[in-house]
């Protein structure tokens, strides 16, 4: 199994966000397979919507939250081997030439190791403050997702839809990877799912160790989005996944690594990236945890 860790971006670890270099070099070092950011714009005081798309709260650890891409370009320069990954970006909230611009920056600096997921968020306040509509947020993603095909294959590259348009515009600097970074989307409902299916390279699903590991949804899930692919004529098993495990506090390595083993006996997955961000409240004792679940897993 391959196992990823997300970096010092959020909670008390976004306050040593200078120490991203040091633990990208150790993940790296201790043998992870991949590095990753999440995107966190605004966690509002009085949210209308509650994390996850659930009631009227978003947990304290999102109050601190440092940027995604600046975050990922430092571990990119200072890693060699591993993926680097985005699980997720809000990606309708960018502009697409800056958000393309920006991906294909961390791209190249890493020689192409970038995975690049994407979600439509759940938070009206983020939409709000970035001046969009919120009720079309999906429909923004359908549209940022195409524009972003033209701008990383075409030179010069234009897209002109009913809510992202992109003026004709030279484009000669593309990804290291060719054509495009592969594209991962996250989403449980249905009209996500199937995004994945009809546009997806991959799927970011998520679980929270040991409060929510709900394996007969994840198959659900997985099966909904396998048979859309068939209907799109797509082949299933092209599409990868990459699952998120949110540590709750309290949690030890031992768990987490019980817990894996449940995950890909049961649903085949064989990549997920670990947040340590509520379970962990420093640099030192995240790389120690990383250190237990990697031994962990070798071990299993």
């Amino acid at each position: 199994m391959k196992v990823g860790f997300a970096l010092p971006q959020f909670h008390q670890q976004a306050f040593e966000v200078a120490r991203v270099a040091e633990f990208a070099r150790g993940i790296e070092a201790a043998g992870g397979a991949s590095l990753w950011v999440g995107d966190r714009n605004l966690a509002a005081v009085h949210p209308k919507v509650g994390y996850g798309g659930q009631g009227t709260t978003i947990p304290a650890e999102l109050n601190p939250a440092a940027d995604p891409f600046v975050v990922l370009g430092v571990a990119a320069s200072a890693t060699e081997h591993v993926l680097l990954g985005t699980h997720v970006l809000v990606a309708p909230l960018y502009p697409p030439v800056q958000l393309a611009r920006s991906l294909t920056t961390i791209d190249l600096i890493s020689a192409g190791r970038l995975l690049a997921g994407f979600g439509v968020g759940w938070s009206p306040e983020e939409y709000e403050a970035a001046g969009l509509d919120f009720a079309t947020r999906g429909a923004r993603m359908d549209e940022l997702l195409r524009a972003l095909e033209a701008i990383w294959t075409t030179d010069p590259a234009a897209y002109d839809g009913d809510l992202v348009s992109v003026p004709p515009h030279h484009a000669p600097l593309k990804p290291a990877r060719r054509p495009r970074p592969p594209l991962y989307l996250g989403g449980q409902a249905e009209r996500a799912l199937r995004r994945v299916a009809q546009h997806g390279d991959g799927w970011l699903p998520f679980c929270v160790v040991p409060s929510w590991i709900d394996l007969d949804e994840l198959e659900r899930q997985r099966a909904f989005v396998d048979e859309a692919a068939r209907k799109a004529d797509r082949d299933p098993d092209a599409i990868d996944s990459v699952l998120r495990v949110n540590i709750d506090a309290g949690t030890s390595s031992e768990q987490v690594v019980t817990a894996l083993g449940r995950i890909r006996e049961r649903t085949g997955i064989r990549h997920v990236m670990i947040d340590t961000m509520y379970s962990d409240a420093s640099v030192d004792q995240s790389l120690e945890r990383a250190s237990e679940i990697l031994d962990g897993v070798r071990k299993g």
